[in-house]
């Protein structure tokens, strides 16, 4: 009696990576398919309930146009508010004497920000090159401002020309000004305000500076030789 010879056990069958990778791209179709159907049959159905209930458009419509019109309102009357605080800023001396240096930066930026310069900020510390204040009034000219408080006001060391050396050296070169200042509640001697005639540039003293800070004129209107506006403006 003869023997068969064994058989050889077959693997299972593999099916090729291309025809699984079509499989997995049919199914994600077919969910895309149904999802957009559903999404479309949905919208069909919330736009004709809308056409049936059309007073429900006119009611929202007419919420939207009220809570808009309460809105503005509301940002007119907070923007008139700010104007008038804005404009209502008023420092004596006696008020800028006694302020810390600091402190005293920040009034002039506010008094800048009153005269209608919405970008004024205070930059003024370690590595500020010769810029305390800088702003860009409503003519478009950018200022750059130096600061020197003095505690004593005309009692205190006056302002001189190494100071103002320092504030030409950067205020146009560094900072790009149209308008270089010195501001000061003391005083600047007969020597530095020769040098910023040369060199075009303006000053605030103490006296200038309490007219600007107890009134309501802007600085330009107060200072001589101000460049011409870089753009026209209705005040121009």
């Amino acid at each position: 009696m003869s023997r068969r010879p064994p058989q050889r056990r077959r693997g299972p069958i593999r099916r090729p990576a291309r025809n699984r990778r079509q499989q997995q791209d049919g199914t994600q179709l077919l969910v895309v398919a149904v999802a957009a159907a559903a999404a479309i049959s949905l919208i069909v159905t919330l736009v004709n309930w809308l056409i049936a209930h059309w007073w429900i458009l006119i009611l929202a419509a007419a919420v939207t146009l009220l809570g808009g019109w309460a809105w503005w309102q509301q940002r007119t009357q907070r923007t008139q508010w700010q104007q008038a605080q804005r404009r209502a800023l008023r420092y004596g001396l006696a008020q800028l004497d006694a302020l810390a240096h600091r402190q005293f930066e920040h009034a002039i930026r506010d008094l800048m920000y009153r005269d209608g310069c919405a970008d004024a900020v205070q930059v003024g510390g370690q590595g500020d090159l010769g810029a305390d204040v800088k702003a860009t009034d409503p003519f478009g000219r950018r200022w750059v401002i130096q600061c020197k408080h003095r505690r004593n006001g005309n009692q205190g060391a006056a302002v001189g020309t190494p100071e103002l050396q320092v504030l030409n050296g950067t205020g146009r070169p560094v900072h790009k000004a149209d308008v270089v200042v010195m501001v000061t509640n003391g005083r600047i001697t007969q020597p530095g305000r020769a040098f910023a005639r040369q060199q075009r540039l303006h000053l605030v003293d103490r006296q200038v500076l309490a007219q600007w800070a107890a009134g309501s004129r802007p600085l330009w209107e107060l200072l001589s030789a101000v460049p011409p506006p870089r753009r026209p403006t209705n005040r121009s």
